[in-house]
Order: C-alpha cells, then structure tokens, then sequence
C-alpha cells in the first residue's frame, strides 16, 4: 500500500515539474515577443516581467502544498501555459499585422482594357486586332507600361491609336472611333464626368496591376520623437483596396510636433482650385502647376497630393496615412466609440450611410454613425467646408481615445483588425517608438483644427480641360494664416487656440 502511495505521488510529482518547466517555458516565450515587439518602454517590460515571474511562483508554491498532491497548482499552471501561449500567438499576430500596413512606399495603379458593352470579344486574346485608344498626357508611363506588358503577353505589336486625354479616349470608343481604350481605373470617375454613360456602355475585358516604389524622402531611420513632422491623411470615399490609385475625398495634414507636444490638423476642402505638383511620371515637366481640383491630385498617386499640399502650404509632407470608409468603422467600433463635438444640429441622409440625429455640442458616435458624420455635407449649410470640419472633429475625437496607455496597449490588435483597410509610409519601427515614448511620459499632447476657406465658382481643370466644373477658390488670408500656424508648430510654438487631447 505505501510503495503504491509513493509510486502515486512520484507521477504526481513529475507531473507538477513538467507543468512548472512548460509554464516557465512559455513565460520566456512570451517576454520575449513583447521585447521583440519594441512597444514597451522599459519600466512596462519590467513591470511583465515581475508579473510572470509572480504568476510562475503561484504555481510553484501551490504544488509544494501536500494536500491533494498540489492537483489546484497543476491545474493553474496549465491554465497560465494557455493564456500566455494564446497571448504570444496573438501579440505575434498583431505584430505581423502592423508590419503589413506601415511603411508602405508603394503605389498600385490599376490597368484596364475596355470595350463597349456589345462588342462580341470576352478576352484580350479575342481584341488582338483591335484598334486601342491610348493617351500619354495623364500619367504616361503606367500607359506605356500596360501597352508594352500586353505585347509581350500577346506576342504582338498593338495598334494604337493615341489621344489627347482620357475624357478624348471616352468619347473616341462611345463614338467607334476606336475598338478599345486601355486607361487607368482611377480615371473611370473622369471619363463618366465627361462622357455620360461611360461606364455604362463599356464593358472590361482585361485588368493589370502596376506597381511602383515611392521616394516620398522620409527616410525609415528617421526619429519621429523629437522632430516636428508632416503626415498627410487620405480618405477615400470608397469600400474597396486602400492601396489602389484613387480620388482622394478627405485631405487633412497633420503638422506634428513631438516635443512641444502640439498638433495642428489642417482640412482642404476636395474642391479646392490649387496648382498640381508631382512626379514627371504622372505629370509632364510641362503640366506642373497646371490648375485642378485637389480631389483629382489622387488619381496621379498619393506622391502628388502630398507635393501638391506641400507647395500650397510651403511645408514638406514625408508621410502619410491611407484609409478607406470600412476602416473607419472598424477603427471607431474597436475603440468602444467615441465622443465627437459638432458645431451644429442637424440629420445625415441615407447618402451618408446611415440616418444619424447629430446634436450641436458633444455626441457619443459608434463607427457607422461617425462614417454618417463625416460623409454628410447636403444637409449642412456650408456643405464641403463644413464636412472638413466635421471630419476633424471625429480625427480629434479618434485621438482623443487613442492616446490613453490602455489603447495605446491595444495598438497591435487595433492594426491587426484594420490591415486590409490602412496604409502609412511610417516604418514600424518609427510608429513603435512613438507609442514607447508616449507610454513612458504620458505627455498631455495640444490639438488644433483649421480649415481653408473660399469660394465656389467654375473653371477649366487639368484633368478635364474641356469642361467647367465646379471648384472653391482658396482664400488668400485664409491660407496665410494657415501657413503661420503651421510655422508656430515647426518652431517650437505654442497653439494658442488649441483643446487638449488627454
């Protein structure tokens, strides 16, 4: 009886080494993710590392306890083994996740072959010898590279027919004129403003993608914790991939300085008659400068809304941060919601996505009632101007919740939630040091918004020159006292006008 007794409690104790040893395993498992994860600054890694090293002494001192044979100690080692082990793999996850969305220096343009919609051929191969409209004016180089990628698919020299823009290409293929257009899709909006029922009356027969790598001169070792820098934020009033070419409907810049602890958001209404900068690659030499709506900057790559932007205000702009309307959403929808000031009451339409009753002062918004907020502009009296103000106010209100310890802790399941729907060119080593610095210092950071004013008129566009369209002419005082409290910020002032986020 008693070599039975002994011959028990021997498996038993093996047992309880086994479970101390694995605990003890995955505890330096997980310390060392939550280094390698270079979040934390290090009075948080210590303060993990006690907190571990407590939870292994809880299971070690319950075993040595006789009654029962420890089995309560066996039982809470295996349980921590799961939890920290189902920890690691998510803090790994995350890890990986925020790695995909930052330092995004590239741009996509999607490629497209078009026919009208009763044309007979369902493939490329069924148009080998088609006529293509082309046009070489508005983004040229991703024109000739699609032409080129499809003769070597096809083994064959196309014929072209070159016009003088995508609105002349629209209506060439509308009039027969040509049996195909190759373009890019961003332009799609353009070509539909040009020639009613474009996209109606054509049908896609053959789509490519085209990458290109962006110099935007940040520079990934580049400290974002004790300079001031510029981060140009892009909304894109669309569900579809944050990465793609596109207009861009929220231009908001970010004049960030770190160690004063100011920002200063900056909306330009998507209208805005400015002059167009940007890579000679999507712009010729000869065209920059050239006047259009700020909107349509988007469709030559985020490079030229961000030169444009950046000569507009005579600040340079190294960053920027991409999203799409499901981001939004989410974003807003993980953060528990979040409270939003408006200047005035009003209701949102169906257009906006949802029908939201928004209260002049503080409203208490989940993610689609923020997306109605941001979106709604026929029921304001100011319209576009008045929708810039209302999306700060939600930026502001994201911040707002964003900069407390107990999310910035969740920034890895944040970003692992919104990966398809958000793109920065910040590295992630330069946003983990952002995060790390604010967690160490809690610092109480100054937020100021301003939007530039005008007024509405018509005028030619670059990138419709055979129309007028209707664009807000910026009003010179108005951009001057923009560009001076951008300065305040870059020097080392203080915003006089500015709420706190903490």
């Amino acid at each position: 009886m008693a070599r039975k007794r002994q011959s028990g409690r021997t498996r038993s104790n093996r047992l309880g080494s086994f479970c101390l040893i694995l605990q003890a395993l995955i505890s330096i498992i997980f310390m060392i993710v939550v280094v390698l994860l270079d979040m934390l600054p290090g009075n948080y890694l210590a303060l993990v590392a006690m907190i571990l090293v407590f939870l292994w002494c809880i299971a070690f001192t319950s075993q040595a306890v006789r009654k029962k044979r420890g089995t309560a100690g066996k039982i809470y080692s295996l349980v921590m083994v799961c939890v920290l082990a189902f920890g690691t793999y998510n803090i790994a996850e995350a890890n990986n996740m925020l790695s995909m969305i930052t330092g995004g220096n590239t741009r996509v343009d999607k490629m497209a072959v078009a026919v009208l919609a009763d044309n007979p051929a369902e493939t490329i191969e069924d148009a080998i010898d088609y006529d293509f409209g082309v046009q070489f004016q508005q983004g040229g180089d991703n024109i000739q590279t699609a032409v080129t990628n499809l003769q070597e698919e096809l083994g064959t020299t196309l014929n072209v027919t070159e016009c003088e823009s995508v609105q002349d290409q629209a209506q060439a293929l509308m009039d027969g004129e040509v049996d195909a257009v190759i373009y890019n899709e961003a332009y799609t909006e353009l070509m539909d403003d040009a020639v009613e029922g474009f996209s109606d009356n054509s049908r896609i027969i053959y789509e490519m993608s085209i990458e290109t790598e962006l110099d935007l001169g940040g520079g990934s070792d580049t400290s974002l914790t004790n300079k001031p820098f510029t981060v140009y934020i892009s909304g894109i009033d669309t569900y579809g991939e944050v990465t793609e070419t596109s207009r861009s409907d929220v231009n908001i810049i970010a004049v960030v300085n770190p160690t004063t602890h100011q920002i200063l958001l900056i909306t330009t209404p998507r209208d805005s008659y400015v002059p167009l900068y940007g890579p000679s690659s999507q712009i010729p030499t000869y065209s920059q400068g050239s006047m259009d709506k700020l909107t349509h900057a988007g469709v030559y790559g985020i490079e030229t809304s961000m030169a444009t932007l950046g000569e507009l205000y005579h600040t340079e702009i190294n960053y920027y941060v991409r999203l799409n309307f499901t981001s939004l959403i989410d974003i807003v929808d993980i953060l528990g919601g979040i409270d939003v000031d408006s200047e005035y009451a009003f209701t949102t339409g169906d257009e906006s996505g949802a029908v939201v009753e928004v209260q002049k002062g503080s409203n208490h918004f989940d993610g689609e009632e923020a997306l109605a907020f941001c979106r709604e502009r026929h029921n304001l009296e100011d319209g576009d101007n008045q929708r810039g103000k209302n999306q700060q106010a939600v930026i502001t209100g994201m911040l707002k919740k964003v900069i407390s310890p107990t999310m910035l802790l969740r920034a890895g399941t944040i970003m692992n939630q919104v990966s398809k729907d958000v793109e920065m060119n910040v590295t992630q080593p330069q946003l983990n040091a952002l995060i790390r610095n604010q967690l160490r210092t809690n610092a109480q950071w100054t937020i100021q918004s301003v939007a530039l004013e005008g007024e509405g008129g018509q005028d030619y566009c670059y990138s419709a020159s055979s129309q007028l369209l209707y664009v807000m002419y910026p009003d010179e005082t108005s951009l001057q006292e923009i560009i001076d409290l951008a300065n305040v910020v870059e020097e080392g002032g203080t915003l006089a006008g500015g709420e706190s986020l903490n």
